[in-house]
């Protein structure tokens, strides 16, 4: 093998290499649903072990965990307690669509980018 071939096949395990990395991470971008951003709609958790409750209010029994990153759309506000319909699976595995109340401090709705 001369110089001129060692080149071109480790130029070709590069891109490979390049092309499946890329590969990998759309994939684990696109299975993740993204939140929509409509201003006082979709509210996203800030915080780490935040409860979703059954009622508003620490006295409901939790229906689970909400992480940082997980969302969901706002179905009513009730004092400082937002009810939501989760938008995706939560981290913790709560399936998406379900429904239940959080603290409205560890809620924070979604702010459009402007863009100049």
């Amino acid at each position: 093998m001369n110089l001129r071939t060692s080149r071109l096949a480790a130029s070709a395990v590069l891109a490979l290499s390049l092309t499946a990395s890329v590969s990998v991470s759309a994939i684990s971008t696109a299975s993740a649903a993204e939140m929509p951003c409509k201003p006082g709609a979709y509210f996203e958790i800030h915080g780490s072990g935040v409860h979703l409750r059954a009622g508003a209010g620490v006295g409901y029994k939790s229906l689970g965990l909400l992480y940082k990153g997980d969302w969901g759309r706002k179905l009513e506000k009730k004092g400082s307690w937002i009810k939501l319909r989760l938008g995706q699976r939560s981290r913790s595995g709560l399936a998406k669509g379900t429904t239940g109340w959080v603290a409205s401090r560890y809620a924070y709705d979604c702010t459009p980018m402007q863009l100049d």
